[in-house]
């Protein structure tokens, strides 16, 4: 089991943006990837968890995430990539556990909007993926689409509230919102609280404690409005912090204060090696 150390973020420098769930290895980001992750502090944006969403781009999550200071990669594969997986990949998961860098295991779950694969082989890997995150001890992101009871019911079984972690672009309603924060899960909020049908969402952000409330672009999907439909990237999360301040009635320092602080007690990333990493960024950018 990866080695956890202790932490106190109270006396943390807080004012810089944590997107907690970005894909910059997507090929959206391949004639410019290295100019947007080198202005994206000049965008108030201090820290991104690049995800892993099958066995190739965790591959280049890693090394991304060794790259860059100020990223951190999460490993696993998406439900809609497991019909090749082998047990083979499970065992060299539960190794990268042991770099520094790999601070969740995801994003995993299930997706039943196009059914592909079939459900009962999306359910063997989600299961034993998260056998991976108890076996490593890492918190989890959890992808779940069209597949609310299934995803739940999983995740009970597995026992998986020790470990903790995020559900990921959060798209049910309050029930099983509540169903997740009585587990110990944080909820993902991006692009969509901006939406104009986001009436479900909404209604999530205002019942969920801000302290459970983490931020995440999920780029290059689903940029905010205005720039809904264009590539999104960490820079569009100032648009996500006015909304949930509106909602939540703080100002959008507390968000970025509050929510960061959350994701930081989320990936277990401990006071000094944050600091660490943005001398190291700084150092770099010089």
């Amino acid at each position: 089991m990866k080695k956890k150390t202790t932490y106190d973020l109270r006396t943390e420098r807080m004012d810089y943006i944590f997107d907690t769930h970005a894909h910059y290895d997507d090929e959206a980001f391949d004639a410019d990837r290295e100019e947007v992750l080198t202005g994206l502090k000049e965008q108030g944006v201090g820290t991104v968890v690049n995800v892993g969403a099958s066995i190739a781009s965790t591959k280049t999550t890693l090394a991304l995430a060794e790259a860059h200071p100020f990223m951190y990669a999460a490993v696993g594969v998406h439900p809609n990539e497991t019909a090749e997986l082998t047990v083979a990949d499970m065992k060299w998961l539960e190794s990268l556990a042991e770099n520094p860098k790999v601070v969740a295991i995801g994003e995993i779950g299930l997706d039943y909007y196009w059914d592909e694969p079939e459900r009962e082989i999306q359910k063997h890997w989600f299961s034993a993926q998260l056998e991976v995150a108890k076996k490593t001890g890492l918190p989890v992101i959890i992808h779940s689409r069209d597949a609310a009871k299934d995803t739940l019911d999983i995740m009970k079984v597995e026992h998986n509230g020790a470990t903790g972690g995020v559900i990921h672009c959060f798209s049910y309603g309050v029930e099983m919102a509540r169903e997740y924060l009585n587990m110990g899960y944080y909820i993902g909020i991006g692009g969509v609280l901006t939406f104009k049908n986001a009436k479900k969402l909404i209604e999530v952000a205002e019942y969920a404690p801000l302290d459970r409330i983490v931020l995440e672009t999920d780029c290059p999907y689903l940029a905010p409005v205005p720039n809904r439909g264009k590539r999104n990237f960490s820079g569009n999360l100032p648009y996500v912090v006015e909304k949930l301040a509106e909602i939540k009635g703080v100002s959008a320092e507390e968000i970025i204060r509050e929510t960061a602080k959350n994701a930081r007690a989320l990936y277990r990333i401990t006071e000094q090696e944050f600091r660490d990493d943005q001398t190291d960024r700084t150092a770099i950018s010089e």
